[in-house]
């Protein structure tokens, strides 16, 4: 009936938007008006959920094309509105270039294949009439009218006015900017650049477990030392030996496992298994023995570096193989129960009618239940390689040594295998669940016209999603992998810590400024993980992961370096350290000192204004020569330097005796300090239409949500944690330089993430916004760490911000608050830009 649409009156804009965005978007606007006289007029103004209407729109839309063929979308249904005359349909479509595969938008059809991209007006009705106003918008891209029948043009605009469709023929020529993401994103460098991730990750973890001694006392340098009388005399035979001990090679062993086997399988996944070359039953054959292997290599029945390093009472050796032996039997067979379901699909593939090769176009309704079946085993091993893994750096590194939960897994193994197995079955089809859920989506928004869509196509959709579940989601799982790489650090890391402490006592106390060398390699790492890499994220640029991690580790180095001769208690010297800061006793002296420098200013301070009554000025200021020469003296008679006083010296050693407990103190509040940031950061993401889409219609979308949200908090976390390890090493009189130096060493790699997105045409205010963010939670981490460092005297303050004025004094804490204010209105300054 298209003869009838001939009085039609039609207009129609395409715009293209590609400045400052990663990602070119096309959208289409089209107004049809249409005569009385075509049969299916009136049938537009019906609801929409009629069969009328579906019938209507689709003949004028999209005429004759296959249902599936077009899968634009849109911000709404079409607008109808109706006269005695005529109905008009207001129609509003958009869609996004990623590949060079032709992008069918409303009547367009924009074709970006090589240095050119081409546009065409070819709508799938309406052809034979002249359309009374054609409009694109290029965004400024350079073009060429090929059929030359434009009205009008400027540097951004062509018009063509009523004219047929055929008229209108564009040539286009992008911005390298915009060619380069397809032909990477197309080619094997996208491939390499994730591949270079792996192998710089597996390389760190090697470097830094081979670099890290034996598990002697890790003093940085500056260490403040006490030796104890007689402590060579009283050293048991039961002490860790310092060199060669068994419990750093058991500890050594596991990571350098991790590092060939994490590399070996990312590698595998990327480059040598692709989805279009292998049947889903290959996927299986290699995908779940894989599982059990590296479930089986993970061993998380092992002791534990940790717990062997403590000893064991003489009643207890037979004890820990027996447990041993339990908890090997309760994974093995668990595991191997999982994977047999898998191996039972496979091999009564003709029970559920699937073919020899899985492939899902002919399936029946039991042969989905099979593919899904043996989708969830798949992942299952997986996520259970994953979470032993875990478990076992977990478990060396004593990080949770001690707990109640940790201790069932001696008690019940066999408990505790049921529970976390039913966990991760949970989130095996959680993931499932989302895969089908966006599947249905997907096909309803593609689908929304057809009135009643092919059975048999939709089935053959949903076995795809089902045969593809394993492999897709196994990738993605496999791909935040890395976060194990970073646990086995942390494990590490703590695992020296408490090989320091156990030496400590048995031979002498030790309060090192920082963490030792091989311990420093551990700490910036882990902020080169979590943190460091976000601006290549938010950059675009995936191929330069293994760069950027190389460049935030050089950054914090850097820092370090001007932190090591400018520092405070670099700068008050070694001998100060040892005879003021070597025990828990000289530290309490140092904050009573600390103390009373406070009250001799806050006396000043009022004597000054005439409110001081019983003191003189010459008594305060006798006071406050007494407290520097307290100083002087431990400096074997030179001064220290004039700027620095006592409580610059007890905020700079931080509230906590040790170093890692300065940095745990700092990740918890660096963690909650955090949360608000993180919901400003996935509000924002949630703004931008093409990540809500992908969110929303892939069918990794609301994992990679979630781990979004995870990622964000252990980034917050990891940066306190970092600033918190540093505290004595890094320079500031104040608490608030350490935290804005801490956000610089991130800034360093993140101006050429910068420039690399002002080279890129791309949107630099989220990596504004991530490194603001960055510095107000670094700020009011270490705001948190002064008053813990006196939180001793929070009793004789009526709050916490009295005793935070009287540390900082008014005119510093004035100038801190000032500080915090200008930071929080450049966040909203960057977050109001992004939004608008």
């Amino acid at each position: 009936m298209s003869d009838d649409l001939r009085g039609s009156i039609v207009s129609a804009t395409l715009r293209l938007e590609q400045h400052k965005r990663s990602t070119p978007r096309t959208v289409s606007d089209m107004t049809v008006r249409v005569p009385r006289q075509w049969p299916h007029a009136r049938h537009l103004t019906f609801g929409e959920e009629s069969p009328q209407y579906r019938q209507a729109m689709r003949c004028l839309l999209f005429g004759d094309a296959a249902p599936g063929e077009r899968s634009e979308w849109r911000p709404h249904d079409p607008v109808v509105t109706a006269t005695d005359t005529s109905v008009t349909v207001h129609y509003v479509a958009y869609d996004w270039i990623t590949s060079e595969n032709p992008v069918l938008v409303g009547p367009w059809q924009v074709i970006p294949t090589g240095r050119t991209w081409m546009i065409y007006l070819w709508p799938p009705t309406l052809q034979t009439i002249r359309w009374k106003r054609i409009e694109v918008d290029l965004g400024g891209l350079n073009f060429n009218d090929l059929v030359e029948h434009a009205s009008s043009s400027t540097e951004n605009h062509l018009v063509w006015k009523n004219a047929l469709p055929e008229e209108v023929q564009v040539e286009v020529d992008p911005p390298w900017q915009r060619l380069l993401p397809m032909k990477l994103g197309q080619s094997l460098w996208a491939t390499a650049g994730i591949a270079s991730w792996w192998v710089c990750a597996s390389v760190l973890i090697v470097v830094a477990a081979l670099r890290t001694e034996p598990a002697e006392a890790a003093t940085g340098p500056g260490a403040a030392r006490r030796p104890a009388r007689g402590a060579a005399a009283r050293r048991s035979t039961a002490d860790p030996p310092d060199t060669g001990s068994p419990q750093d090679v058991s500890f050594t062993r596991p990571l350098l496992e991790w590092a060939g086997l994490s590399a070996g399988v990312a590698l595998a996944l990327l480059l040598f298994v692709p989805q279009d070359r292998f049947s889903p039953r290959w996927h299986a054959l290699l995908c779940i023995p894989a599982g059990v292997v590296l479930v089986f290599a993970a061993r998380p029945w092992s002791v534990g570096a940790s717990r062997t390093s403590a000893g064991a009472g003489p009643d207890e050796p037979a004890r820990p193989a027996a447990v041993q032996r339990r908890q090997a039997l309760a994974v093995t067979a668990t595991t191997c129960a999982v994977a047999g379901i898998g191996v039972l699909v496979l091999l009564g593939h003709d029970v559920f009618g699937l073919p020899g090769g899985l492939g899902p176009k002919t399936t029946t309704a039991l042969g989905r239940t099979g593919l899904a079946l043996l989708g969830l085993v798949t992942v299952w091993l997986w996520l259970a390689a994953m979470a032993a893994w875990a478990w076992r750096f977990v478990r060396e590194g004593g990080l949770f040594q001690g707990r109640r939960w940790t201790r069932r897994w001696d008690d019940a193994p066999v408990r505790c295998v049921a529970v976390v197995g039913s966990l991760l079955a949970a989130v095996a089809v959680a993931l499932l669940a989302c895969a089908w859920w966006v599947k249905e989506r997907r096909w309803k928004r593609v689908n929304w016209l057809v009135e009643q869509p092919d059975p048999s196509a939709h089935n053959a959709s949903l076995s795809s999603t089902f045969a593809n579940f394993f492999y897709t989601d196994l990738r993605w799982l496999f791909a935040y992998s890395w976060v194990l790489t970073g646990i086995a650090l942390l494990a590490l890391l703590r695992f020296r810590s408490r090989a320091s402490r156990v030496d400590g006592r048995h031979g002498h106390e030790r309060f090192p400024l920082g963490p030792s060398k091989p311990d420093l390699l551990l700490t910036v790492s882990l902020f080169a993980f979590f943190v460091g890499v976000r601006a290549t994220r938010f950059a675009g640029a995936g191929a330069l992961y293994g760069v950027w991690l190389g460049l935030s580790i050089l950054a914090l180095y850097a820092l370090l370096a001007l932190g090591r001769r400018w520092s405070v208690l670099s700068r008050m010297g070694d001998r100060f350290c040892r005879v003021r800061l070597a025990s828990e006793q000289d530290r309490s002296e140092l904050l009573e000192k600390a103390r009373q420098y406070r009250n001799a200013n806050h006396q000043m301070h009022l004597l000054d204004q005439g409110r001081a009554a019983g003191v003189t000025c010459e008594q305060l200021e006798e006071k406050l020569n007494g407290l520097h020469q307290w100083m002087v003296t431990a400096c074997q008679g030179a001064d220290p330097p004039e700027q620095i006083s006592v409580l610059d010296i007890a905020l700079a050693w931080g509230p906590e005796g040790r170093w890692w407990s300065n940095a745990v103190r700092a990740a918890r509040l660096a963690f909650w300090f955090g949360t608000p940031a993180t919901v400003l950061l996935v509000y924002y993401e949630a703004q931008d239409s093409y990540a809500r889409q992908q969110a929303l219609y892939s069918p990794i979308g609301l994992p990679e949500f979630a781990a979004d949200l995870i990622l964000y908090q252990l980034g917050w976390a990891v940066a306190g944690f970092t600033l918190g390890a540093l505290w004595r090493l890094l320079p500031g009189h104040r608490s608030q330089a350490r935290a804005w130096l801490l956000t610089a060493a991130y800034g360093f790699p993140a101006v050429l993430a910068a420039a690399l997105i002002h080279i890129m045409d791309t949107d630099p205010r989220q990596l504004m916004l991530y490194a603001a963010l960055l510095l107000v939670i670094l700020t009011l981490t270490s705001i948190w760490m002064d008053l813990a460092t006196f939180r001793r005297e929070q009793k004789y303050w009526p709050s916490g911000f009295a005793l935070l004025l009287s540390i900082h004094q008014l005119r510093g804490l004035s100038v801190g608050v000032t500080w915090i204010l200008a930071q929080l209105a450049a966040v909203v300054t960057i977050f109001k830009s992004l939004t608008h």
